[in-house]
């Protein structure tokens, strides 16, 4: 930059040009770190919200979720779906995170384990103490807590789940 120019508080056009690349890779890697790993909270909101052990409120999870992980990649089932890179509950890596929309009956959030239901119950067990019961003899049975938490097959995965009825709007009651 010339003496006048930095007298005058301003940058030449070459110093600009240099500083748009340096400003653009700035912001791309804050943006980065923004979802570089899961909040801490994660275990505590989210896990607790599977296994039914709070309120299920989709509008509260959404807001969550699009804090900490950003906009939904997809809307699908009823549901929007986010990814969810390095997160863990119960020691199983979760890559993913369902949660109810306006247009499905029951208030839910739902997850995607790379484990078998095998290995997510066990998990629970052994963390959390809560036991699941198998509520259907088939191949693939549906476990279920007595708090209402489900895990289900999610072909070579597991999906678990908390859903709960929504209750009518107060005009309707």
């Amino acid at each position: 930059m010339d003496a006048q120019a930095v007298a005058r508080g301003q940058r030449s056009r070459g110093s600009r040009r240099l500083l748009r690349p340096a400003l653009g890779a700035g912001l791309l890697a804050l943006a980065g770190l923004a979802q570089a790993e899961p909040p801490t909270t994660f275990g505590t909101i989210i896990g607790s919200g599977l296994l039914c052990q709070d309120q299920t409120s989709n509008r509260y999870y959404f807001d969550y979720m699009v804090k900490f992980f950003g906009q939904p990649y997809r809307r699908e089932g009823g549901a929007y779906w986010f990814r969810t890179p390095d997160a863990r509950l119960w020691g199983q890596e979760i890559r993913e995170v369902m949660v109810s929309d306006e247009s499905y009956a029951y208030s839910f959030v739902g997850a995607v384990a790379e484990a078998t239901p095998e290995q997510v119950e066990e998990a629970i067990l052994a963390q959390v103490g809560l036991r699941y019961a198998k509520i259907e003899n088939s191949r693939f049975p549906v476990r279920e807590a007595k708090p209402g938490s489900r895990i289900v097959y999610f072909n070579t995965r597991s999906k678990i789940y908390c859903a709960k009825f929504k209750p009518l709007p107060p005009a309707l009651r």
